[in-house]
């Protein structure tokens, strides 16, 4: 096979290629848009309510960085054969490996008090209590996870995601005012902190150590081989597209909506926005496509975060972690699946006010980014065979976008801590 370089092009696919790119998709699309969770569905909707369309040009600028990011774990899952967690062990020792599957759980809790956060907010958009969406929603969950196979279980995350293109026909129910949009592309204000602020969580919204952790278990759960690389990439790159401009449709609906309207309107929670929305689409109408985009975006999210703390603490265990085992063949894999989704649950039906909890979290994410990205670069320079290494102009540009990330996201984190913004 031909290798391909560090720095080479995604080759169009042929369509005598495309059952085999076919085949290959999933990792990649089913990561992506569960980066498209509840979190940055707000982040988003505040970023138009507030700001217009000055921050539309972000989304499109992230799609890139986010790539380059998720690309490397498509390479280290694909060369290596080995899981995020597995590999941090062999390569920098079981301590470092445990120091970041803690982190990876840390992440992956505060992204279900998220997830199950927006299905509780559904319910009661329709006169149900809390506990009726998060219970239906992990029982669902769990019965997937634990009576199906790898490629089962992505199939119906892919159809779970799909729900989130509802946010394009809601943009385009909007009628965004298309001078304004082109006009707000090319403000840009780097001295207010308040849009700062707003940058930097849209970056944290894009980058989560839950992210990494799975789609490199994944690509090595599902088995793909050096030769479907390039497809892989070509998944990869799709999904970066694909969720970023899900990102830019909420952000266009809100800021031809309230934006335009009330900028100072309150969207913590998705209560707050679909009342802020769904009057511009008809109530019973508009609450039945909103709650879908937002089920679709809770439901792939909350199955990427679990499924990627079960694989990371099976990966560092040595535990068999792969859904292509049974549970009886894999107690440990789908036990600790299960407890991550129980606590979830439990946290968000018993704690009435998670607005703390959330903050901390965030802070934590924002935090972690520098170790979860500093792995992630130092393991494609180490542990990839030589043709497949990070080296050159490349290697310094993943460098450069990995810090600037990383920098971003603690500078947000940190100043989103009260008394210190």
């Amino acid at each position: 096979m031909a290798s391909v370089g560090v720095e080479g092009n995604l080759h169009p696919i042929r369509p005598r290629r495309m059952g085999t790119f076919l085949a290959v998709l999933g990792p990649g699309l089913v990561v992506m848009l569960a980066d498209t969770d509840v979190g940055s569905v707000i982040t988003a909707a505040q970023s138009g309510a507030q700001w217009g369309y000055r921050l539309l040009l972000l989304q499109l600028v992230l799609m890139p960085i986010l790539f380059v990011v998720q690309e490397l774990t498509v390479r280290l899952g694909i060369f290596t054969g080995k899981g995020h967690g597995e590999l941090i062990a062999e390569c920098f020792g079981k301590s470092w490996a445990f120091v970041s599957v803690t982190g990876l759980s840390i992440a992956s809790a505060g992204a279900l008090l998220t997830e199950f956060s927006g299905l509780a907010g559904v319910s009661e958009l329709f006169g149900l209590p809390r506990y009726v969406g998060v219970v239906l929603g992990a029982a669902a969950l769990w019965i997937i996870v634990i009576t199906g196979s790898y490629r089962r279980v992505e199939r119906i995350a892919l159809i779970l995601g799909s729900f989130e293109v509802v946010f394009f026909a809601i943009a385009w129910a909007a009628h965004p005012d298309l001078y304004g949009l082109f006009h707000g592309l090319m403000q840009i204000d780097l001295g207010n902190h308040d849009y700062m602020m707003l940058v930097a969580a849209n970056i944290g919204a894009v980058i989560m150590p839950w992210m990494i952790f799975y789609q490199q278990s994944a690509v090595a759960d599902k088995g793909l081989q050096p030769s479907d690389y390039r497809h892989a990439r070509w998944d990869t790159a799709i999904g970066s597209v694909v969720t970023q401009l899900i990102m830019a449709a909420v952000l266009v609906a809100t800021a031809a909506t309230i934006g335009a309207s009330n900028s100072h309107a309150s969207l913590n929670t998705v209560q707050q926005l679909s009342e802020a929305i769904t009057p511009y689409l008809g109530t019973v109408w508009g609450q039945i496509v909103f709650s879908l985009g937002i089920v679709g975006a809770g439901m792939i999210a909350a199955i990427v975060a679990t499924l990627a703390a079960a694989w990371g603490w099976g990966e560092v265990t040595g535990f068999r972690h792969s859904l292509e085992h049974r549970p009886s063949e894999a107690p440990w894999f789908y036990g600790t699946y299960s407890l991550v989704l129980l606590a979830g649950v439990m946290a968000v039906v018993f704690i009435p006010n998670l607005v703390s909890l959330d903050i901390a979290v965030e802070v934590m994410n924002a935090l972690l980014l520098p170790l979860v990205l500093g792995f992630l670069i130092a393991l494609s320079i180490k542990s990839l065979p030589i043709e497949h290494r990070l080296r050159g102009w490349y290697l310094w540009l993943v460098v450069a976008l990995g810090g600037v990330s990383a920098g971003l996201g603690v500078y947000g984190g940190v100043t989103s801590i009260p008394g210190l913004s």
